[in-house]
């Protein structure tokens, strides 16, 4: 990992070291675009194509149903079973939090607003299922889905190299009251979710993080197609402020499960302490000859760097400039800090709280915002699959009062027949 001083860059600097997952000659792009130009065209016959010439399997059809989920499922053992249920259990708990009826407010006598929510009809889920298959993400997007009340979730995930999808992807399928699994990955299922084929229904938002092609097909969707997205969320980040009162080899093992997401993952370390840098990277090097997934996370640290800076408020301007996707802060005094947070997607504060808890179990939602995204864009919530649709009512006294303003706003912009909409009520 490389090592800079933040007091030697300078402010383009560092805009170009949180630069990250770009795209430069627009060849991802090219290549989505013609995958998507290929689904749209040819449906299913795509989709089987694009399994055999990623995922090196040939389906003979583009689906699981029920009664084979349950056959899958049933090689998850019950140690197993209770780690999806208590993660299950504690992310429905804080997803039914966000579930809140909003009051009516009289803005004047007689005119009342409110607003209530309705949940969006179809949704799309995305898990993947490249080198490491999660279904932690399906009970993320699937528990707020269910929790918004949405009619129909349409489910994509890459085959397996036996044509199917794993037991614990299964097993959660069926916790979810899910009866069907579509067996398709990479953009290639953002393309099918978005424009539909003769087995997958077009739905009206795509959910789900990716790689950086499902991340591209997503915004490219976005902008040429009547389905939205919860976000742009691609290859996985951290970011840890870490001070003198950090231990190295916890700070070590959170840089590595960043890192054995993938080879495009990056974990960054902002450290007030030169020693703590040091003594984290020794751990880091030994921490990795033990991991099974080693090879990956050594391309993802060779991509990362570390950040010393003189105090902590540095190191979170960094951070603020950088907009992770997982910030923790590995320090006793992260009260001092968490104030000064402005851009970030989930924050894990102090030394016992480790990114993998929120990854897995303790309840909020891991679909957040990459590549400086956390800027602009939340996490996935509740929220994300509801439209939260405004209401107005006007009484006999709600007219007469309002109507004289409304009358002469219309009349200001020139529209007449705004301004006739209240006259001709006021007038009878």
């Amino acid at each position: 990992m490389k090592i800079y001083s933040y007091k030697d860059l300078k402010s383009t600097d560092i805009t170009s070291v949180v630069q990250r997952n770009v795209d430069p000659a627009n060849e991802i792009r090219t290549l989505v675009e013609d995958i998507i130009d290929n689904v749209k065209q040819h449906g299913d016959s795509a989709l089987v194509d694009y399994a055999s010439k990623f995922d090196k399997v040939l389906l003979e059809k583009l689906y699981l149903d029920n009664a084979e989920l349950t056959e899958i499922a049933a090689a998850v053992s019950a140690d197993q079973q209770r780690a999806l249920q208590t993660a299950y259990d504690n992310i429905y708990k804080f997803h039914q939090s966000q579930v809140k009826t909003e009051d009516k407010v009289e803005t004047m006598p007689g005119v009342t607003c409110w607003r209530e929510l309705r949940p969006i009809e179809k949704v799309g889920l995305y898990i993947p299922g490249g080198t490491a298959v999660l279904p932690s993400t399906f009970l993320m997007l699937g528990i707020p889905a269910k929790i918004a009340g949405c009619k129909e979730i349409i489910v994509c995930s890459p085959p397996q190299k036996n044509g199917k999808v794993n037991a614990f992807i299964a097993y959660v399928a069926l916790m979810l009251g899910i009866d069907k699994v579509y067996l398709v990955g990479g953009a290639q299922a953002v393309a099918a979710m978005a424009y539909g084929t003769e087995t997958i229904s077009k739905v009206d938002k795509i959910f789900g993080p990716g790689n950086q092609f499902v991340t591209k097909a997503k915004t490219i969707i976005q902008s040429t197609t009547t389905t939205a997205i919860d976000m742009p969320a691609g290859p996985s980040e951290v970011l840890v402020i870490a001070d003198e009162t950090a231990n190295p080899a916890y700070v070590a093992a959170d840089l590595l499960a960043q890192a054995e997401h993938g080879i495009d993952s990056q974990s960054v370390l902002v450290s007030t302490s030169q020693r703590l840098i040091d003594a984290t990277l020794l751990e880091v090097e030994k921490q990795l000859q033990v991991l099974p997934r080693a090879e990956i996370a050594r391309q993802a640290v060779d991509n990362s760097y570390a950040v010393l800076t003189n105090n902590l408020l540095e190191a979170m301007e960094f951070s603020n400039q950088y907009a992770p996707e997982h910030l923790i802060l590995a320090t006793d005094n992260w009260e001092q800090v968490t104030p000064e947070i402005i851009n970030a997607g989930s924050v894990f504060l102090g030394n016992l709280t480790p990114e993998s808890a929120g990854d897995y179990a303790s309840g909020t939602n891991h679909t957040l915002p990459t590549s400086s995204y956390a800027r602009a864009y939340s996490g996935v919530s509740v929220d994300s699959f509801v439209k939260k649709i405004t209401f107005q009512h006007l009484t006999e006294q709600g007219i007469q009062n309002i109507g004289p303003s409304v009358e002469i706003l219309a009349e200001l912009e020139g529209l007449h027949a705004h301004r006739n909409t209240v006259s001709i009520r006021l007038n009878s």
